[in-house]
């Protein structure tokens, strides 16, 4: 009865809350802007009129902020543009700029404490801020359709994200267009959130997840990033119909990263690798297309248990790196994958090669563990071992085997628009040489 009249209580100071709720218009000028704040009602609308408004600013009670597209909110240089400490707040329609650049402050766009549960922040432009939104506890918030451009004027690692996620279960970013700053979203410690259709560019990782379980990345573009996708020390993860377009380094990564599914994915043009996958266990991935990289697939550290199926590896220098003496399947359940070297027939037309596939020798493990032997790669001795394993297949040493390779590959179609900012991109490297040629992905996150 107790937790009955609890719950009446608190519907009737929603309802109170929501009759006494209006509109008021904001006015620019010194300190209007938190003194509206201070004298609204909860679940006012404060709408800020067209021009440059005094931040920084606290929205300690639910309220919606709402600059319909033509208010500037100020920081000055101090602190975070917005902070938000209660729950269901909206802020929409504004340009946000001027904020600190503490690191320990986390000085950003808009800050989202643990208290803001259900935050909305939509249509906004984040500009130049040293984070963008920061997702701090904020449980079933909602980052929507902003357009946020990081800092350039620092090396790379020393600026902001886009969007910080810290321990923020349920959160939602989704269709926003993240440029510039350090990673497009970075999540840690959290866990089931949705990350859908956002636009990633010149940034170094587009997503990054630290510690990070459940959830979902889906439908997201990253190009002319350092890294697309990077799953780290997490499990669980949805990672589908996501594009990398001339990244640089890698696509997808996989480091301690289990039981994820990743599907659907296209990786083109420019990666030194497609997809790396390091120490990471029980994962599915299918119906992917790798392409153009230098490394299709560099597979190493007792990675085991993983299932790859229905992906298709065109047009990459080499197809596989694979250093090790465990003979490892990759096709499932009759159907493995397309490889566009593999010079095979398909008699019958059921879509699978009358022979199985190895991408690699044991001339290839050797020139991997010893690059001075490329030397040797046109030598009569090295083309004889060749010849040997291809005929001799006991001779091979461990290594991948696909046995129901696919003689079709994939298709995964570009939108004409993204494939122009495509033909346009390349890595930032900044002004400053913000991020070392050298940079190493495992060690630097």
């Amino acid at each position: 009865m107790t937790r009955v009249r609890i719950l009446i209580a608190g519907l009737l100071v929603l309802a109170a809350c929501a009759a006494g709720a209006a509109e008021r218009v904001v006015a620019p000028g010194a300190g209007a802007l938190a003194e509206a704040v201070a004298g609204a009602a909860p679940g006012d609308v404060l709408i800020l009129a067209p021009g440059r408004h005094d931040g920084p600013v606290t929205l300690n009670k639910p309220l919606t902020l709402d600059g319909r597209g033509e208010a500037i909110v100020d920081a000055g240089g101090a602190g975070s543009v917005i902070t938000v400490t209660a729950p269901d707040v909206t802020v929409r329609g504004l340009e946000l700029v001027g904020s600190g650049s503490s690191h320990e402050g986390i000085d950003s766009g808009v800050q989202l404490t643990q208290g803001a549960t259900g935050a909305r922040v939509l249509g906004n432009r984040i500009l130049g801020n040293l984070y963008g939104v920061d997702i701090h506890g904020a449980k079933d918030s909602l980052v929507q359709g902003n357009t946020i451009v990081g800092r350039r004027g620092h090396r790379m690692n020393d600026r902001g994200n886009g969007v910080y996620v810290w321990n923020a279960p349920g959160a939602e970013v989704a269709g926003n267009d993240i440029r510039y700053g350090r990673d497009g979203i970075f999540t840690n410690t959290s866990r089931d959130n949705v990350f859908r259709d956002n636009l990633f560019r010149d940034l170094r990782f587009a997503v990054h997840y630290m510690y990070t379980n459940g959830g979902e990345v889906t439908g997201n573009v990253s190009i002319g990033n350092h890294l697309g996708y990077a799953l780290m020390f997490s499990h669980h993860i949805t990672v589908r119909d996501n594009l990398s377009l001339n990244d640089r380094d890698h696509g997808v990564m996989l480091n301690y990263a289990n039981s994820a599914d990743v599907v659907g994915n296209l990786v083109r043009g420019g990666q030194e690798k497609c997809t790396f996958i390091y120490n990471a266990h029980k994962n599915l991935i299918a119906g992917n297309r790798f392409e153009g990289c230098g490394i299709g697939v560099h597979f190493t550290a007792g990675s085991e248990r993983n299932a790859l199926t229905g992906n298709a590896f065109v047009g990459n220098r080499t197809q596989v790196k694979y250093v090790g003496s465990r003979h490892v399947e990759w096709s499932l359940e009759g159907r493995g994958n397309y490889w566009s070297d593999h010079p095979a027939f398909d008699l019958d037309g059921d879509g699978i090669a009358d022979s199985p596939f190895r991408p690699n020798d044991l001339m290839d493990h050797i020139l991997w563990s010893q690059p001075a032997a490329a030397l040797l790669t046109g030598a009569p001795a090295v083309q004889l071992i060749r010849w040997s394993q291809a005929s001799f297949p006991a001779t091979l040493p461990g290594g991948v085997l696909d046995s129901h390779p696919l003689t079709r590959p994939v298709e995964i179609p570009v939108p004409p628009a993204i494939a122009a900012l495509e033909a346009d991109s390349r890595p930032d490297r900044g002004d400053k040489g913000q991020i070392d040629d050298a940079f190493d992905p495992l060690a630097a996150h």
